[in-house]
């Protein structure tokens, strides 16, 4: 298929004359259509690669890689179960945590809240909240005091500043001699965060661990202790071994099992989206047959030429495929150029878009992320352009082999 006369003549096809620039056209397309397949397929994965590294480092910002809870869903002594999480391998820290769903209240707004109780000084160790305190700091959040911080957009629903009263009604209820009322406690903003993702930044507020268990009656026990590994992929490996080290009565779940669901349904989203966009580089690789036929129809004389020259079947057959594969390498390099830079400027081109046009792509009420990151990962590129290379190769096999089986005495006969 390399000989320098067959690959010689294979380039000589890709070149126009006068009366075949309509086939020399039609090669164009070819070449264009694989290289927008393949940009598109580089540039999507990547964006929804980056979506999905985007989502899970704010989430496990928030949450945490392993938690440890007792069989009833409280534990008594963290104290020394924390002693004994620090000196376990892999473990780079763990905060003791109160969680708990309430009502918020604020002048005339009313909210569902999911309120955790942390310790300021614990809670760095294992989540990236004080980083992202938009007003105030966490350190605010002084037992007795009863300071709460927010989400901003929950703030911002609530219509409430730092400084300002709400109040927190908890599930729990008093008996009074008025009968049975819901355990309400007032609260001063003493800070804001702002994470980034609405799910949090909407429903999450936080107080002070002491004033929690007061709050929800826990006395000296909390919900559970949240544990910070040091390679969050390997996590479930090492909460299982944790788990078996801590033995029966503490129950040990990482973030693979609480987002389970949601990470498994990106990456099924993944693998459709993979299949969809590889079928459009399909139908722009197999434009490569069109192509391929109406060169052999227009070159029958001159392969009927080469084959009375000695020329043999599959070196006829090579000629074709010399030239459908040139198409394929053209258009395969060309559109993972094009996917690459465009994967890695994304968050640069979206943003300009949007303010060039005055739209917003991805609302923030609506979507997880408010803007379209981008990760480009280089197995992926390598993979689409070896696929998008061999379906190329592939949709020259049965022209050329059409070309092949041209008998030069039926066609030099009405020449």
């Amino acid at each position: 298929m390399f000989k320098p006369l067959i690959f010689y003549i294979g380039l000589r096809y890709t070149r126009a004359k006068r009366r075949t620039q309509f086939i020399s056209f039609i090669t164009l397309t070819s070449v264009l259509g694989i290289a927008l397949g393949v940009t598109a397929l580089i540039t999507v994965l990547s964006v929804m690669n980056g979506f999905e590294a985007e989502l899970r480092e704010r989430i496990l910002g928030m949450t945490s890689h392993a938690t440890i809870t007792g069989q009833y869903g409280q534990l008594d002594n963290w104290q020394n179960l924390e002693q004994k999480v620090q000196g376990y391998p892999h473990v780079q820290g763990s905060a003791p945590f109160i969680t708990g769903q309430v009502m918020i209240n604020a002048d005339r707004r009313v909210s569902g809240t999911m309120l955790n109780g942390i310790m300021p000084d614990y809670e760095a160790k294992v989540s990236d909240v004080a980083g992202n305190m938009k007003e105030g700091k966490l350190s605010d959040l002084v037992p007795g005091s009863y300071g709460i911080v927010l989400g901003k957009e929950l703030a911002n629903y609530l219509g409430v500043m730092i400084g300002d009263k709400i109040t927190v009604i908890s599930p729990q209820v008093n008996s009074t001699p008025a009968g049975i009322v819901p355990r309400m406690r007032r609260f001063t903003v003493v800070g804001v965060f702002q994470v980034g993702m609405y799910e949090y930044d909407r429903n999450m507020a936080m107080i002070h661990i002491d004033d929690a268990a007061k709050l929800f009656r826990l006395e000296n026990a909390v919900s559970g202790l949240r544990v910070k590994l040091d390679d969050l992929f390997n996590a479930p490996k090492i909460s299982l071994a944790l788990g078996t080290t801590l033995g029966e009565e503490y129950r040990v779940s990482d973030w693979t099992l609480a987002h389970s669901n949601f990470f498994r349904a990106i990456q099924t989203e993944k693998t459709v989206m993979f299949i969809i966009l590889l079928l459009i580089v399909a139908v722009a690789a197999f434009n490569i047959v069109s192509t391929l036929v109406m060169v052999v129809t227009d070159k029958r004389g001159d392969i009927a030429i080469l084959k009375t020259q000695g020329l043999t079947s599959g070196s006829v057959m090579g000629i074709f495929m010399v030239l459908g594969t040139i198409i394929g390498v053209f258009g395969t390099l060309m559109g993972t150029f094009g996917g690459v830079m465009l994967a890695l400027n994304v968050e640069t081109i979206v943003p300009a878009i949007e303010r060039l046009f005055h739209v917003q792509f991805m609302s923030a009420d609506v979507y997880y992320i408010s803007s379209v990151p981008s990760k480009l990962v280089w197995a992926d590129v390598y993979a689409i352009a070896g696929m998008a290379f061999l379906l190329s190769l592939l949709a020259t096999i049965y022209p050329a082999w059409q070309a092949s089986r041209i008998n030069p005495a039926e066609v030099l006969r009405y020449e």
